[in-house]
């Protein structure tokens, strides 16, 4: 693999680690802002929503310029949002930056996929993605935990300014290490918008949106299930979460490499794994050893399917991949929050705290239906091109 997929792993390290270690830390910024935990959760509400506005609005902004330019620009604004965020006087100051800081995220992610499968022969490129991705599930194993321990004995400000110095790191090894790009070939806006018109691309996005959700229905409320459920202590559960990332980094360099396999067989069987998975967790998480080990399953199973979905989305593309990579990015997002909100549901309507992962389970179900559908129309256009030839 190119060592210019160093640099893509170490910016995604810092975007995952900033991204998910809010949750380890809001206690402390919650206390230095003054407010209290409910309302210091718009410290994590306004990351994701710079996501979702950011991933297509700073990526048709800069269609016009090349992609290492792109990614530098994207990680200089990260790492100016994180020292913001890190010199906040109050917690509105607070939101916004992490606003600001999570605006070039999905810009960053969408570049960064097509950097990484430029670099490489065509039946490399799931596998060169995964491995700029192996940065993020990383920052889960690593970066989370580490950035935890270190807010809560120095200050969660410490944290973000490590983050921020991440940044730094990110951008000398592009700048360094990521070849010239050039400008994209005939680059136009339309041209980009364009690739939305296709119904395979929407299809791609509804099983990212769906499919991992189901993860996020499970992860989103790990925390209780562990404690309440499994009757861990609350110290064991960063160990634990540490367990998941370790899942989410294996599934994502196995997903990178079937994808470049058979894509369609191995995204039906990932999601077929992650509903089992998640039904099986209803029952394990009544106890210690069977909630630790599903719960490494849960991260394997649902991270094999991101690099399958990014290959499979700009495949679906075409010669337009930049707006509809860094959707990608948006719909993972609104994933974790549809995961999140319909898991909240059923735990509030009485049905307990290993409820979400049935409504995870479903979620994925619900993934693979329309995962199928995709599949259906490939066959289809494939006859229909066979019938003409």
């Amino acid at each position: 693999m190119p060592i210019a997929l160093l640099a893509l792993a170490i910016a995604a390290f810092g975007i995952g680690t900033t991204e998910f270690v809010m949750m380890g830390v809001l206690p402390q910024a919650a206390a230095d802002f003054g407010v209290s935990i409910p309302s210091a959760g718009y410290l994590i509400s306004g990351y994701a929503l710079g996501v979702v506005v950011g991933a297509p609005l700073l990526t048709a902004a800069a269609v016009r310029l090349p992609r290492k330019t792109m990614l530098l620009g994207m990680m200089g604004l990260f790492t100016l949002g994180n020292v913001l965020f890190a010199l906040s006087p109050n917690q509105e100051f607070g939101v916004a930056f992490r606003f600001l800081a999570g605006l070039p995220h999905g810009a960053f992610f969408g570049a960064g996929a097509v950097v990484a499968s430029s670099l490489v022969e065509k039946g490399n490129r799931a596998k060169a993605v995964s491995m700029m991705f192996m940065g993020l599930t990383l920052a889960n194993v690593v970066g989370v935990p580490l950035g935890t321990l270190l807010g809560q004995r120095v200050g969660w400000r410490a944290t973000f300014l490590v983050v921020s110095l991440i940044g730094v790191v990110a951008m000398v090894a592009i700048a360094k290490l990521v070849p010239h790009q050039g400008r994209p070939e005939n680059p136009s806006l339309r041209g980009e918008l364009g690739a939305f018109r296709r119904p395979q691309v929407w299809l791609a996005l509804a099983i990212v949106t769906f499919g991992l959700g189901g993860v996020f229905a499970c992860l989103s409320y790990i925390a209780p299930m562990l404690t309440d459920i499994a009757g861990y202590s609350p110290g064991h559960v960063t160990v634990l979460l540490s367990l998941a990332g370790v899942g989410m980094t294996i599934g994502n360099y196995v997903g990178g490499r079937l994808a470049d396999k058979r894509l369609m067989p191995s995204l039906y069987v990932s999601l077929l794994a992650l509903a089992a998975v998640l039904g099986i967790f209803t029952i394990t998480a009544q106890g210690k050893v069977g909630a630790a080990i599903t719960i490494f399953f849960v991260g394997l199973a649902g991270f094999m399917i991101g690099p399958m979905m990014q290959a499979r989305i700009m495949e679906k593309a075409g010669g337009t991949p930049s707006l509809v990579s860094a959707a990608v990015q948006s719909a993972f997002n609104i994933a974790n929050s549809i995961g999140a909100y319909l898991g909240g549901l059923v735990i509030a309507g009485g049905l307990g705290l290993v409820a979400p992962n049935w409504v995870g389970a479903l979620l994925a179900v619900f993934g693979l239906s329309i995962a199928v559908v995709s599949g259906g129309l490939d066959k289809r256009e494939e006859r229909q091109q066979l019938a003409l030839a």
